[in-house]
């Protein structure tokens, strides 16, 4: 699957739980949201999934990319209920780097 370079690091990223590595994916101001919370900037982003992290310790196999769309479906596996799960991810970028995501079930 040909992903683009700052998804493939963000999958990276999220495999080795690399919370500084996951945020550079992103945009300084860019902006995340998922289960119904949104996390501005890269930061926020940071500490949003270092929680993650800890708490469901996912791994992400992508599955399909669209690039027309620019959206990768996912199966994540991890500690919560219903493991493994198909999520979409919705990006918009800018300048090679995420500005906003979007994560769906």
């Amino acid at each position: 699957m040909n992903l683009p370079k700052v998804v493939a690091d963000l999958v990276q990223a999220q495999d080795n739980f690399d919370s500084i590595a996951y945020a550079n994916c992103f945009a300084e101001a860019a902006v995340v949201f998922d289960e119904g919370k949104t996390h501005n900037g890269r930061k926020e982003i940071e500490n949003w999934i270092e929680k993650a992290n800890k708490e469901y310790q996912s791994t992400m196999k992508p599955l399909e990319y669209s690039e027309t769309d620019q959206t990768l479906k996912a199966e994540i596996a991890g500690n919560f209920p219903g493991s493994p799960l198909i999520l979409t991810y919705h990006y918009e970028f800018k300048d090679g780097l995420i500005q906003s995501l979007k994560i769906t079930g």
